[in-house]
């Protein structure tokens, strides 16, 4: 995740929610729930396991970026990853006939040095397309605990305190999803035995499976078609 660590709620809602979140209309942010345990304060039907967003979503270039994925520590190494990011390929790239946004896109990235991402990603049949170096720098990345690129840092400015990421891009394309990608992704979700099934309610769509559920409002204009007329 790009932002943070948050030391606090506040600092949550402040620096993430409100600084991030509220004034970007490309990004939906969902609250993944873990059905296979018992109700809790977060929800009758599970715990709260973590947040996973949409991001740069558009929908004129009919896209959109699975990214801002923070499972909670009870909660990884388990069946959550996995089948998270499965509903969420499953509802941006099926058709809207399938219950789906008809996305002809769904990007992900991840730091070159993040193997965990760089596995999951593979696992759920994500294709690398390349590397940007030096892509992002963490102001302070030092003392928030973020990781360097591993590269020599440039002459001259604050150096060893701002550490940079080189961002490795992949991607899953309706095409990729089509051609077996889909069959990929039923195949990684149902070595966890769970069923999975979605269902939506009007413009408050509930994805809802045996194991996991995700509450969130899509625009209606995310709704597209993603092949050429």
């Amino acid at each position: 995740m790009p932002s943070g660590p948050f030391e606090t709620e506040q600092e949550f809602n402040t620096d993430f929610l409100q600084a991030i979140f509220h004034p970007d209309p490309g990004m939906v942010l969902f609250a993944i729930i873990d059905k296979t345990k018992p109700s809790s304060a977060a929800d009758k039907e599970g715990a709260l396991a973590g947040i996973v967003s949409y991001i740069d979503t558009s929908s004129v270039n009919l896209s959109t970026e699975i990214g801002y994925i923070v499972i909670l520590h009870p909660f990884q190494r388990t069946h959550v990853a996995s089948n998270t990011i499965g509903l969420l390929l499953q509802y941006a790239l099926e058709s809207p006939s399938q219950g789906g946004l008809g996305l002809r896109r769904v990007q992900w990235q991840c730091g070159s040095l993040n193997a965990p991402s760089l596995r999951a990603a593979g696992r759920m049949g994500f294709t690398k397309e390349g590397v940007l170096k030096w892509h992002r720098v963490y102001h302070g990345g030092k003392d928030k605990g973020k990781v360097h690129n591993g590269r020599e840092f440039p002459r001259g400015g604050r150096g060893e305190q701002d550490y940079a990421r080189d961002t490795v891009m992949l991607s899953h394309c309706w095409d990729d999803w089509e051609q077996g990608g889909r069959e990929n992704v039923q195949t990684t979700m149902g070595r966890q035995n769970v069923s999975s099934k979605l269902s939506f309610q009007s413009s408050n769509f509930l994805l809802n499976k045996t194991c996991l559920q995700f509450y969130l409002v899509i625009p209606s204009q995310f709704i597209g078609s993603r092949k050429p007329g």
